[in-house]
């Protein structure tokens, strides 16, 4: 599999852009939350500093994912939590800051990611995943209903629509919901690949209110949920992921570039499932 070709400056130049994000203020009711403020790389391609690893370092357990490392347990929805770590979006966000703006099309705002929309017609195969998120006030831990989410991924093959060859002309695997009234938002969509450079993961924006995402208004959090290792090896040993085993097998989330400062400690999924029936994935945000 090769990696999704690049449209950015570089490293540099996402780390000094991101380093003048501001910290953000989501208002949802009476409640006041605060956006962290870090920022890392998201590249389709390993720095020099990323050495590479023989086998990723989670631990298996798809019912209640283990923590990697020894590192506190990962989140699961209807927690308590602190900020989700910031991180960068990334060269293919298809929010605007970097080419194209899916967030103002007729159409964005859907549950089911595996099919294009509009005037495109393509459908992302793959194992069947199911992204649950909990947005909540990290200072007072309460849900933030009617806050809005933005999710995407790279498809089985390690393209992201709007971008890749093969796949610029597609915008699947990108969409919007709203959060109901215990701030959660769910996502049908498919097991994300393996590309080169990166632990398994899936990028998500929040912002204030529906209006503010699909005006691609101020984002009030960027981060990404990562995937553990046992479900990844499960489903990378099925057809259609062809290259994505070997690609996580170079990497872990210890290495990673966007997870190492904590191995995800806090952005690590909670999954369960299986191949055949397909597989949940939840987290709990806070913001």
């Amino acid at each position: 599999m090769k990696p999704p070709h690049e449209h950015d400056l570089g490293l540099v130049h996402d780390l000094g852009t991101l380093r003048r994000r501001n910290v953000l203020r989501l208002l949802a009711g009476a409640g006041l939350a605060v956006v962290a403020g870090c920022s890392t790389e998201d590249s389709s391609t390993p720095s020099a500093s990323t050495s590479p690893s023989t086998s990723p370092s989670t631990s298996p357990s798809t019912g209640a994912s283990a923590s990697p490392g020894g590192s506190s347990s990962p989140t699961t929805a209807g927690e308590c939590v602190d900020e989700i770590p910031a991180e960068t979006a990334g060269p293919f966000p298809g929010d605007g800051t970097n080419g194209p703006n899916v967030l103002t099309e007729s159409g964005i705002v859907r549950s089911d990611l595996t099919k294009s929309f509009g005037s495109a017609s393509g459908v992302a195969a793959g194992v069947p995943l199911t992204v649950e998120l909990v947005v909540q006030d990290a200072g007072n831990c309460t849900p933030l209903a009617g806050a809005a989410v933005y999710v995407w991924h790279c498809d089985a093959e390690g393209r992201y629509s709007l971008y890749s060859d093969g796949a610029e002309n597609e915008n699947y695997l990108r969409g919007v919901q709203a959060a109901d009234a215990n701030g959660k938002v769910t996502f049908r969509t498919i097991f994300p690949g393996a590309y080169d450079g990166r632990w398994p993961h899936i990028h998500f924006e929040v912002y204030a209110s529906l209006t503010e995402a699909t005006a691609a208004g101020k984002i009030s959090a960027t981060s990404q949920l990562a995937l553990p290792a046992d479900a990844c090896q499960a489903v990378y040993a099925t057809s259609g992921y062809d290259g994505s085993a070997e690609n996580m097998s170079r990497t872990s989330l210890e290495r990673d570039l966007v997870f190492r400062d904590d191995g995800a400690a806090r952005q690590l999924a909670t999954v369960s499932g299986n191949v055949e029936g397909g597989y949940q994935a939840r987290l709990t945000v806070g913001v």
